[in-house]
């Protein structure tokens, strides 16, 4: 699961800074900023997708007899919120865990794709900084 994220981040990612090159020296105003807005509109339903695969994984393992509260132990799992209110069996007390683990290193990922994200946008409003050799 984490493979699969960290690909779809890389290529989001990916794709952002192709576009950001592309846009360096055209005069569209905002065009950089709107391109970071759709990235993280793009890993945000990467996550809900993962949230819907783990979902798809406990159905499938009959975690839970209905599908709506499949669905939210995953949701809640993989945000880590984790209230504690499923009383599991035996055999799924694992679950949890791997839920979370998964879901506290995506958003890392996620978060750091967005901060290298933002850097580059950053960077490119302020083409000549002061570095602290010249003085």
């Amino acid at each position: 699961m984490l493979t699969l994220h960290g690909v779809a981040v890389l290529m989001i990612a990916g794709a952002f800074h192709w576009l950001d090159r592309k846009l360096e020296n055209r005069r569209v105003y905002g065009a950089n900023f709107l391109s970071y807005f759709i990235a993280i509109l793009l890993i945000i339903a990467s996550h809900l997708i993962e949230i819907v695969a783990w979902s798809y994984i406990c159905v499938a393992l009959q975690v839970f007899p209905t599908n709506p509260q499949t669905f939210y132990f995953a949701g809640e799992m993989y945000t880590t919120v984790g209230y504690g209110d499923y009383t599991l069996s035996e055999r799924w007390r694992i679950l949890p865990i791997i839920i979370s683990f998964s879901g506290i290193f995506a958003v890392s990922m996620s978060g750091a794709a967005l901060y290298s994200m933002m850097g580059a946008l950053l960077n490119r409003s302020n083409p000549n900084p002061k570095s602290g050799s010249d003085i």
